[in-house]
């Protein structure tokens, strides 16, 4: 006798079913959805002008002042001293490995975004859940859902998304390093971007929003049925250049995470970093802000190591950054600006107090806004310049 599913084997049924109805015939879901789009916002005026006025300044927010409200919560919110007790002395401990686990031992995986630069972040989360699975379920952004990991408990690494076309109308810019500059690149549709290339996605909404660009950069992984399927490769724009180099969002990360491999012997990590470029100097250089990590027992970490990871961060640059360091002399070496504790949490609270959501606030990996600069600039604790020129070959 065939066994009965359970209502939730029947709902992750009825969920596989949909994936495989809407990802069979893109094309045609697609000319579904911008038809709805532009019959749903037909008197939209933004959708027919150019250009939207934005809103100067930050937003203001409301709080909960309504005092049968707040006495409603009350009733639902009870304080609970014995688990504050709890709480309070696991966190006072000096060793926080697995302490996740500690203080939510029901927590069966993480739910979190680990793509792109945000691949940093796991051995932290590691240490921190004491091996948990960390699980990317879904790609989103503030403006729409985009898709969804088909494989939730890959490696981190291996992290796709397949585009559900039923969410909003998808179209996507080339990313060519050869593109000429000006040059105006032609708009793909979903159902035609090719494997292995990448683009930057470009959104047309339920809500309203036209064409617009999320800057992210995809990189076309594979495809489900006839659905694609992307990688995210980083955000587009974040660029360090002095001269004629171009150091974007993937080339900073790698280099920073080849750097830190010299700081685990001496028990520490990079928690959080930013960069700018520093050119009222002749030459200019790269300047990089790195907030550490010590783990229990660790001590300071010698000058000696900082300084070898400038130069190990700038043997992990491209080739045209280091010609212009070894040959052409015009970019200065780099430097690591080392921050005290909390500097990035301020740096948010900064951010946020512009405006800025505290649910879409990410770490900014170039900086270019002068009174951010001067945040940073004023937690600095140790300065360090690469003390050797990196390692560059001719081909020609």
């Amino acid at each position: 006798m065939e066994q009965m599913a359970s209502p939730a084997q029947a709902k992750d049924a009825e969920v596989l079913r949909f994936i495989e109805e809407m990802t069979s015939d893109v094309d045609s879901v697609q000319e579904r959805v911008v038809a709805e789009i532009l019959a749903q916002n037909a008197g939209t005026e933004y959708l027919s002008k150019p250009v939207a006025h934005a809103v100067d300044g930050p937003r203001h927010r409301l709080g909960v002042a309504d005092e049968s409200v707040r006495e409603a919560v009350a009733g639902i919110l009870r304080p609970d001293p014995e688990l504050a007790r709890s709480v309070r002395e696991e966190c006072g401990k000096a060793e926080w490995a697995g302490i996740l686990g500690r203080v939510w031992p029901n927590t069966r995986y993480l739910d979190v975004v680990i793509t792109g630069t945000m691949a940093q972040y796991v051995p932290t989360l590691r240490h921190y859940s004491g091996g948990l699975p960390m699980v990317s379920l879904s790609y989103a952004s503030s403006e729409c859902y985009f898709g969804v990991n088909l494989r939730p408990l890959c490696d981190p690494s291996e992290v796709s998304y397949t585009i559900m076309p039923n969410l909003a109308y998808f179209e996507f810019l080339p990313v060519d390093d050869d593109q000429e500059e000006g040059d105006e690149p032609m708009l793909v549709d979903l159902a035609r971007v090719e494997a292995g290339r990448e683009y930057e996605i470009v959104i047309t909404t339920f809500a309203g929003l036209n064409r617009y660009r999320v800057g992210d950069v995809l990189r076309v992984s594979g495809f489900h049925n006839s659905a694609p399927q992307f990688q995210f490769v980083r955000r587009a724009g974040v660029v360090l250049s002095v001269d004629v180099d171009k150091t974007d969002e993937v080339e900073l990360q790698r280099a920073v995470e080849r750097a830190s491999a010299l700081l685990r012997p001496h028990g520490a990590s990079v928690a959080e970093y930013t960069s700018r470029t520093c050119t009222y100097r002749i030459p200019g250089h790269y300047v990089v802000y790195w907030e550490l990590l010590l783990l229990a027992g660790a001590v300071e970490v010698d000058k000696e190591v900082l300084d070898g990871c400038c130069l190990e961060m700038e043997e992990a640059l491209n080739t045209v950054y280091r010609q212009s360091r070894v040959v052409d002399g015009s970019i200065g070496p780099l430097e690591i600006r080392v921050v005290r504790p909390g500097t990035f949490e301020g740096l948010m609270d900064y951010t946020i107090s512009r405006g800025a959501s505290i649910n879409q606030y990410k770490t900014p990996r170039c900086v270019t806004f002068p009174p951010a600069i001067r945040l940073l600039d004023s937690c600095v604790v140790s300065n360090h310049f690469s003390a050797a020129l990196p390692r560059w070959t001719s081909y020609h």
